[in-house]
């Protein structure tokens, strides 16, 4: 996958709290009788709103053209999709297709160069291209004006692509794609896909392979590969083209006449067909990793996206174990307490898809004996069904979701997305109007049917259990270890593949190019950010709301100045536990009552800590608002704490900061942050928002009621609001919600913040991770800057130097040398002194050199080789350009207003940034950047395997320690 800006920037945000509000616990007693749920809009009303209208031609070469208008914003998504994925690759060129999409992002022959670098100037959005078994996409949402531009760039790497492919950018891609594979093995749980497939699916199967591929047929690609895929796959009668957005079907005939007409079609696409196997008998496997907790899984081959089955077994799934009120979570959490975590889901694909179940089993707990209890559980649920009210509550949650998504236009689930899969893969460019009709229409009978047909066969039984992971289990993924290199292999492999020492195969002399002169881009209007409207409630809570009618929902966070800066020093951990038990019952409600009440309504309510502030959030229907606040309200004024339920949330924490210490990233952000503050500073904790595991074990419920009187209290909060309603409508609500609330006669809560005098030097701290295949670095020093500076020319600035996916880091470490998938700089959205955050997961054997090459790097750019005019030019517009698709979404509201209330900024803001973007010089990115940041101060935190690494360590020239993680 070719990364986004905001795809690429993984978690380096500090303060996230793994704990937003997760599946709850044992029911208990309570005082009051429990509350009678509203009654919720029918799932067949909510279904009829959901509507994407639209248009198609085709054009003479085969283009297939869909056309969706949508004036809310001046944007347009493009969303191509390419009839092609990793279940046509032959046998011995496994990976190639998602290779291949690399390829696509590094220039075409009328733009050479990398795509994303074109895609940034030209502010777009949402941009990223992905492979899956069946399909490769590449979208992006650019302004209107600079449409012309994103169909000139698409048209030629569609037509015009071959003239500009070298040996050069196929072997650094080949290493960017290498690394991507290291980087998702080195999670736990990272070789789970290899052995699934390779035991469900029979040899030669063309599912049977993950699209990721194995390293000795990446290693394998050829130009003449490339140039064969291309010729073969890329034509434009094997493309769907969508444009959704500011755009109307005439002016698109016009355009994609005129920059895709001239290709040529290429040859008669021919399918890959897969049958939908089903195992002889059940297969047991035990896999080993290093994880926290034993994982037991339920696979099995079903239908593809084309079965009229599929939709019921998703809704069987749901039931079983995806609805947070699920079979499984009822029994296996909730009652028995012998697991941490359940899921239940299906993975749709054209052919076929896999249905899957996992529970994570509680620490001490037999996972022999949960297993067999899960099977149990799983042949009652065959044998006896849904109940109406689940399958009801199952489909109001899948409307709801599809109904979310649709408020976008492009990116990974907007309505552009979801026009072009119907096309795609079912020739119907409706099809989700289909699939929501069966949704609403399903009864228990009919979901029964299709859970017993294709839930009642053989299934494979994998679970992966503490421990090293094997020489096997490494060669299923297409990875040579010393032992199989030496006998040849004895796990599954390609049927044949080239020597990789062997001379490559001479490809063919690409065509000459064709001349096309890029458009220019016409004028795009400055950001129009909607009126904020603000009101106050009777006991002096504030009320901002920012209208958006695009779809009927309202997005409601009620935001206390709390966060994990609040948190307990003596008992760290306290803030994340209160808000992850918020909804775990009330005095009134049950964890139960709360999670079936959610579904009832499609509802959402989540809660979880940044690092300055606690933000209890609900996604509501606009036809169930009322009865969604009156839910939102009681979690938040009302939790019960039960010692029961106190007791089992314990247990999951205790569980998830294990689970974070096996987490490359994870263990980082536990260890980096209290080397750049001290432990006495509020920010000094894990960026995890987890605690530590004496602070979480030493919490009693007195600290977590405690911890609620100080902080989640009315004269603490601010409610924003986003979406489909208006003052009027809302402060009746909301003053029948929370007007009478008062604050309890406790004080409340201060956070203090004071730096220590320490001097903390430049070091290496150095974390083993045995058998790790990538090293993790995370690397930080602490700037002269806080979030109430609003330092935009700074954080402009780490644009150059590491925040997009253009910037000095990113092209040194991924694109020149190819040592990363992913590299680059954050400035974390806090309210007190930020710091500037250095993330690159490298190739093993090139950790040193990796420090030594982002140290030069962030040195050269620190003095002599500052911003230049060309970055300054391309940084500006870019940002400039891309405000509009910025807040394109409810959700995307709410942030920028939590945002600009959390640092002092109007509300205006974001309208008076182009002025102030084109005011700066490179000379200012450059002063801003020197005065803020001092390179010598980086601490560097790395996650590797020592016997690997650790020389390598040595050589960089900085005091090497070792790091543990105790607590």
């Amino acid at each position: 996958m070719a990364l986004s800006p905001m795809s690429r920037r993984l978690s380096l945000m500090m303060g996230l709290s793994v704990l937003a509000l997760s599946p709850a616990l044992a029911p208990v007693a309570y005082a009051a009788k429990p509350a009678t749920a509203a009654a919720p809009a029918p799932v067949a009303s909510l279904v009829s709103q959901v509507d994407i209208p639209y248009e198609e031609f085709t054009l003479k070469n085969g283009l297939r053209v869909i056309v969706h208008t949508d004036r809310k914003a001046p944007v347009v998504a493009v969303s191509i999709w390419y009839h092609v994925g990793s279940r046509f690759e032959p046998a011995g060129k496994t990976g190639f297709a998602h290779l291949f999409e690399h390829l696509m992002f590094y220039g075409s022959e009328n733009a050479d160069g990398p795509f994303f670098g074109r895609l940034e100037d030209i502010g777009a959005t949402d941009w990223n291209g992905t492979t899956w078994f069946d399909r490769t996409n590449y979208f992006e949402t650019v302004p209107t004006g600079a449409l012309d531009r994103a169909l000139f760039l698409e048209s030629d790497r569609m037509g015009h692509l071959l003239g500009a492919v070298t040996q050069t950018k196929l072997d650094t891609q080949r290493g960017v794609v290498q690394n991507e594979k290291r980087m998702g093995e080195n999670e736990p749980y990272g070789l789970v896909e290899y052995a699934q497939l390779d035991a469900m699916l029979p040899e030669g199967h063309p599912y049977r392979h993950s699209t990721i591929g194995s390293m000795a047929d990446l290693n394998a690609a050829s130009l003449a590969d490339v140039q064969s895929w291309f010729k073969t796959h890329y034509g434009p009668n094997n493309a769907v083209l969508v444009l959704a957005g500011d755009i109307d079907v005439a002016t698109a005939k016009a355009k994609v006449e005129k920059w895709f007409g001239n290709i040529a079609a290429g040859p008669a696409p021919k399918d890959v067909d897969a049958t939908v196997p089903t195992l002889d008998k059940d297969v047991e496997k035990v896999m080993h990793d290093n994880v926290a907790a034993t994982r037991l899984y339920r696979n099995w081959i079903v239908p593809g996206v084309n079965s009229d089955e599929l939709q019921q077994l998703d809704l069987a799934m749901t039931v079983f174990g995806g609805l947070g009120s699920s079979r499984l979570d009822n029994v296996l959490v909730r009652d028995e307490k012998v697991a941490v975590g359940v899921k239940a889901s299906i993975q749709p694909f054209e052919k076929l898809s896999i249905a899957e179940i996992t529970v994570d089993v509680k620490p001490g707990a037999d996972p022999v004996a949960v297993g067999k209890r899960l099977d149990a559980l799983l042949a009652d649920y065959l044998a006896k069904g849904p109940s109406a009210d689940e399958v009801m509550r199952a489909a109001t949650t899948q409307a709801a979701g599809t109904i979310s998504g649709l408020e976008k236009v492009g990116g990974f689930s907007g309505k552009a997305v979801t026009l072009a899969e119907g096309a795609v893969y079912s020739n119907d460019p409706a099809k989700y109007k289909k699939d929501l009709a069966v949704y609403a229409s399903a009864t228990p009978e009919t979901v029964s049917a299709a859970a017993r047909k294709w839930l009642g066969r053989p299934v494979l039984r994998l679970t992966v259990a503490p421990g090293e992971r094997s020489a096997a289990d490494n060669a299923l993924a297409g990875n040579a270890t010393a032992e199989n290199a030496k006998t040849g292999g004895a796990g599954h492999k390609p049927a044949f593949f080239r020597n990789p020492d062997a001379a490559a195969p001479k490809a063919a002399t690409p065509p000459a190019p064709t001349k096309i002169a890029e458009p220019p881009i016409e004028p795009v209007k400055d950001l129009d950010f909607p009126d904020i409207e603000h009101a106050t409630l009777k006991n002096g809570i504030k009320v901002a709301l920012a209208h958006r009618s695009t779809v009927p929902t309202v997005r409601v966070s009620v935001a206390f100045d709390a966060g994990n800066a609040a948190d307990d020093k003596a008992k760290l951990g306290t803030a994340g536990l209160t808000t992850a038990l918020l909804d775990e019952g009330t005095t009134t409600r049950s964890s139960v009552q709360i999670a079936e009440e959610q579904e009832r309504l499609g509802a959402s309510i989540s809660a979880g800590n940044s690092m300055d502030r606690t933000n209890v959030g609900l996604f509501a229907l606009k036809p169930n608002l009322d009865a969604s606040l009156g839910l939102l309200a009681d979690v938040i004024r009302n939790p019960a704490f039960a010692p029961a339920e106190v007791e089992r949330l314990r247990g999951q924490v205790l569980t998830r900061i294990k689970a974070e210490k096996t987490e490359p990233m994870a263990i980082a952000q536990r260890m980096l942050p209290p080397l750049l503050y001290g432990q006495a500073h509020p920010y000094g904790i894990p960026f995890t928002g987890s605690g530590t595991e004496s602070g979480v074990k030493a919490v009693t419920r007195a600290d977590l009621t405690a911890f609620h009187d100080a902080w989640l209290r009315p004269d603490n909060a601010t409610i924003f609001v986003a979406g489909d309603t208006t003052l009027a409508e809302l402060l009746p609500l909301l003053e029948k919600r929370f007007g009478d609330w008062k604050a309890p006669k406790v004080a409340k809560g201060v956070k203090t913040f004071r730096m220590d005098r320490m001097m903390r030097p430049a070091k290496i701290v150095l974390i083993d991770k045995p058998q790790s295949p990538q090293s993790l670095i995370l690397a930080g020093l602490l700037t002269n800057k806080a979030g109430t500076d609003n330092p935009v020319t700074l954080s402009t600035a780490n644009e150059v130097l590491g925040g997009s996916t253009t910037s000095r880091l990113t092209m040194d470490l991924r694109e020149t040398k190819g040592w990363a998938y992913g590299a680059g700089t954050a400035l974390p959205g806090v309210r007190e002194t930020i710091p500037l955050l250095v993330y690159a997961p490298v190739q093993t054997d090139k950790t040193g050199e990796s420090i030594i090459a982002a140290r030069q790097d962030i040195k050269d750019y620190l003095t002599t080789k500052g911003t230049t005019e060309a970055e300054r030019n391309q940084t500006i517009n870019g940002q400039i350009l891309s405000l509009p698709g910025s807040f394109e979404t409810s959700s995307d509201l709410l942030s920028a207003m939590m945002r600009n209330a959390l640092i002092g900024r109007p509300d205006d803001y974001y309208e008076t940034l182009p002025k102030t973007y084109r005011a700066m010089t490179a000379a200012d990115m450059d002063k801003a950047a020197r005065e803020a940041i001092n390179p010598d101060r980086l601490i560097w935190v790395v996650v590797g395997d020592v016997k690997l690494v650790k020389p390598q360590l040595d050589a960089v020239g900085l005091p090497v320690e070792m790091g543990t993680l105790a607590d």
